[in-house]
């Protein structure tokens, strides 16, 4: 592969709003894989990527300075002890996928969340009640199967876009052990630098 073709994956910057919107509006519009019914404004997934660096990864992997897909971690809950488990999240381009993109992204994040000291990662997952249809398959469980997720719960019919109720399940995957003095977790400002050689 020749260097122009190489893929990067680097920090997002609030400056990427537009072209993540672009990866993420098929997704809202097309699909029940995010169950937001509208597409943000680009000022306000601005915001939600500039707060998430302020304690987690934010992820682009990109192309000859083209986005193709993006990955981030977020706060699985609020509450203090909930500090070493996160919940994940991935989206790759409509015409980027099925290029191990997925796969490196959650490689390169799961490298950040460790250097953080984070030890749970969560995923939440929109599945079909009755079998796929024409706006979800199963293909994001097995993504995460194939990484080394495990399914550990599921949640009947809480979710209700194009006019039909989805179920949605929680898989996890650990990322170190758990001790009695667990040190805290570091964010990932105090991080990034080490990990990107900034």
């Amino acid at each position: 592969m020749e260097e122009k073709d190489a893929v990067r994956i680097r920090p997002a910057a609030p400056a990427d709003a537009e072209a993540l919107l672009a990866i993420y509006a098929p997704y809202v519009h097309e699909t029940a894989i995010t169950f937001e019914y509208e597409v943000p404004g680009e000022a306000e997934f601005a915001g939600r990527i500039e707060n998430t660096l302020k304690k987690y990864p934010y992820l682009v992997a990109e192309r000859g300075g083209e986005p193709l897909g993006y990955a981030y971690a977020g706060a699985f809950k609020d509450r203090a002890a909930y500090d070493w488990a996160v919940e994940t999240s991935v989206y790759i381009r409509w015409d980027a996928r099925h290029l191990g993109l997925g796969r490196a992204l959650y490689a390169a994040l799961e490298t950040a969340l460790a250097a953080q000291g984070i030890l749970n990662l969560n995923a939440c997952i929109a599945v079909p009640p009755t079998g796929e249809d024409e706006y979800l398959s199963g293909d994001s469980v097995a993504f995460h199967e194939r990484l080394g997720y495990a399914l550990v719960g599921q949640f009947h019919a809480c979710g209700y876009k194009f006019g039909r109720w989805y179920d949605m399940v929680w898989m996890e995957k650990f990322l170190g052990a758990h001790a009695a003095d667990q040190p805290p977790v570091r964010p990932f400002p105090e991080v990034r630098p080490a990990l990107y050689g900034e």
